[in-house]
Protein backbone atom coordinates (compact mmCIF):
# COMPACT_ATOMS: atom_id res chain seq x y z
CA UNK A 1 0.00 0.00 0.00
CA UNK A 2 1.06 3.54 -0.78
CA UNK A 3 -0.33 6.56 1.06
CA UNK A 4 -0.95 9.70 -0.97
CA UNK A 5 -2.21 13.11 0.00
CA UNK A 6 -4.52 14.41 -2.71
CA UNK A 7 -6.15 17.82 -2.32
CA UNK A 8 -5.35 17.72 1.38
CA UNK A 9 -6.93 14.30 2.02
CA UNK A 10 -5.02 11.05 2.67
CA UNK A 11 -5.69 8.15 0.29
CA UNK A 12 -4.27 4.67 -0.14
CA UNK A 13 -3.27 3.03 -3.40
CA UNK A 14 -2.82 -0.72 -3.59
CA UNK A 15 0.10 -0.65 -6.03
CA UNK A 16 3.00 1.79 -6.19
CA UNK A 17 3.26 0.97 -9.92
CA UNK A 18 -0.25 2.23 -10.66
CA UNK A 19 -0.29 5.23 -12.98
CA UNK A 20 -1.12 8.46 -11.17
CA UNK A 21 -3.50 9.68 -13.89
CA UNK A 22 -5.46 6.44 -13.82
CA UNK A 23 -5.54 6.43 -10.01
CA UNK A 24 -6.83 10.01 -9.82
CA UNK A 25 -9.51 9.53 -12.47
CA UNK A 26 -10.74 6.01 -11.80
CA UNK A 27 -10.04 5.36 -8.13
CA UNK A 28 -10.68 8.84 -6.74
CA UNK A 29 -13.14 10.09 -9.37
CA UNK A 30 -11.12 13.28 -9.98
CA UNK A 31 -11.82 13.58 -13.69
CA UNK A 32 -10.60 17.16 -14.11
CA UNK A 33 -7.13 15.80 -14.79
CA UNK A 34 -7.37 14.77 -18.44
CA UNK A 35 -5.75 12.09 -20.56
CA UNK A 36 -4.36 13.75 -23.66
CA UNK A 37 -1.35 12.29 -25.43
CA UNK A 38 -0.17 9.78 -22.82
CA UNK A 39 3.42 10.87 -23.46
CA UNK A 40 3.74 13.96 -21.26
CA UNK A 41 3.78 16.31 -24.24
CA UNK A 42 0.38 18.02 -24.21
CA UNK A 43 -0.01 19.02 -20.54
CA UNK A 44 -3.67 17.99 -20.18
CA UNK A 45 -2.76 15.73 -17.26
CA UNK A 46 -0.79 18.33 -15.28
CA UNK A 47 -1.15 18.23 -11.51
CA UNK A 48 0.93 19.89 -8.81
CA UNK A 49 3.15 17.86 -6.52
CA UNK A 50 4.49 19.96 -3.68
CA UNK A 51 3.58 23.02 -5.73
CA UNK A 52 5.45 21.94 -8.86
CA UNK A 53 3.73 20.95 -12.14
CA UNK A 54 4.02 17.27 -13.00
CA UNK A 55 2.62 15.16 -15.83
CA UNK A 56 0.36 12.56 -14.21
CA UNK A 57 0.34 10.36 -17.33
CA UNK A 58 4.06 9.60 -16.90
CA UNK A 59 4.08 9.22 -13.12
CA UNK A 60 3.35 6.28 -10.84
CA UNK A 61 1.66 6.70 -7.48
CA UNK A 62 4.79 5.32 -5.85
CA UNK A 63 6.88 8.13 -7.33
CA UNK A 64 4.78 10.76 -5.53
CA UNK A 65 4.10 8.93 -2.27
CA UNK A 66 4.62 11.33 0.59
CA UNK A 67 4.11 14.37 -1.64
CA UNK A 68 1.19 16.76 -1.58
CA UNK A 69 -0.74 16.25 -4.83
CA UNK A 70 -3.12 18.96 -5.95
CA UNK A 71 -5.58 18.57 -8.81
CA UNK A 72 -7.86 21.11 -10.45
CA UNK A 73 -10.63 19.97 -8.09
CA UNK A 74 -8.52 21.05 -5.11
CA UNK A 75 -8.01 24.67 -6.17
CA UNK A 76 -11.37 26.23 -5.42
CA UNK A 77 -12.46 26.67 -1.82
CA UNK A 78 -16.14 26.31 -1.05
CA UNK A 79 -17.87 28.58 -3.56
CA UNK A 80 -14.80 30.69 -4.40
CA UNK A 81 -12.69 30.01 -7.45
CA UNK A 82 -8.92 30.05 -7.16
CA UNK A 83 -7.60 33.40 -8.49
CA UNK A 84 -6.15 31.69 -11.57
CA UNK A 85 -9.49 30.01 -12.29
CA UNK A 86 -11.28 33.35 -11.86
CA UNK A 87 -8.83 35.03 -14.24
CA UNK A 88 -9.41 32.31 -16.87
CA UNK A 89 -13.15 32.96 -16.63
CA UNK A 90 -12.73 36.74 -16.77
CA UNK A 91 -10.48 36.53 -19.85
CA UNK A 92 -12.64 33.85 -21.52
CA UNK A 93 -9.44 31.81 -21.80
CA UNK A 94 -11.10 28.61 -22.85
CA UNK A 95 -13.03 27.26 -25.75
CA UNK A 96 -13.65 23.53 -25.52
CA UNK A 97 -12.05 23.43 -22.06
CA UNK A 98 -10.34 20.05 -22.36
CA UNK A 99 -6.80 21.39 -21.93
CA UNK A 100 -7.70 24.13 -19.45
CA UNK A 101 -7.24 22.16 -16.19
CA UNK A 102 -3.65 21.42 -17.24
CA UNK A 103 -3.02 25.03 -18.23
CA UNK A 104 -4.46 26.25 -14.93
CA UNK A 105 -2.35 23.85 -12.90
CA UNK A 106 0.74 24.85 -14.87
CA UNK A 107 -0.10 28.52 -14.29
CA UNK A 108 -0.57 27.98 -10.54
CA UNK A 109 2.81 26.24 -10.42
CA UNK A 110 4.40 29.12 -12.33
CA UNK A 111 2.91 31.72 -9.99
CA UNK A 112 4.21 29.74 -6.98
CA UNK A 113 7.72 30.05 -8.42
CA UNK A 114 7.40 33.51 -9.98
CA UNK A 115 4.55 35.66 -8.61
CA UNK A 116 4.99 38.33 -11.31
CA UNK A 117 6.14 36.56 -14.47
CA UNK A 118 6.96 38.39 -17.66
CA UNK A 119 5.09 37.48 -20.85
CA UNK A 120 8.19 35.55 -21.96
CA UNK A 121 8.28 33.61 -18.67
CA UNK A 122 4.59 32.73 -19.08
CA UNK A 123 5.10 31.51 -22.65
CA UNK A 124 8.17 29.50 -21.62
CA UNK A 125 6.45 27.89 -18.62
CA UNK A 126 3.47 26.83 -20.71
CA UNK A 127 5.32 25.96 -23.92
CA UNK A 128 4.67 22.26 -23.43
CA UNK A 129 0.92 22.68 -23.05
CA UNK A 130 -1.22 22.22 -26.14
CA UNK A 131 -4.53 23.95 -26.82
CA UNK A 132 -6.12 22.61 -29.99
CA UNK A 133 -8.56 25.52 -30.04
CA UNK A 134 -5.73 28.06 -30.12
CA UNK A 135 -6.69 30.14 -27.08
CA UNK A 136 -3.05 30.87 -26.25
CA UNK A 137 -3.33 34.68 -26.21
CA UNK A 138 -6.36 34.59 -23.88
CA UNK A 139 -4.58 32.03 -21.68
CA UNK A 140 -1.56 34.31 -21.42
CA UNK A 141 -3.80 37.29 -20.59
CA UNK A 142 -5.52 35.23 -17.88
CA UNK A 143 -2.21 34.39 -16.25
CA UNK A 144 -1.11 38.02 -16.45
CA UNK A 145 -4.43 39.03 -14.83
CA UNK A 146 -4.04 36.45 -12.05
CA UNK A 147 -0.53 37.74 -11.30
CA UNK A 148 -1.75 41.35 -11.38
CA UNK A 149 -4.79 40.61 -9.18
CA UNK A 150 -2.52 38.93 -6.60
CA UNK A 151 -0.54 42.15 -6.17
Amino acid sequence: MVTLTVNGEPHEAASPQRGLLSYLRFDLGLTGTKYGCGEGLCGACTVLVDGQPLRACLTTVGAVAGGNIETIEGLASDEDLHPVQAAFVAEQAMQCGYCIPGFIMGAVGLLHREPHPSPDQIREALAEHVCRCGAYIRIQRAIERAASDAS
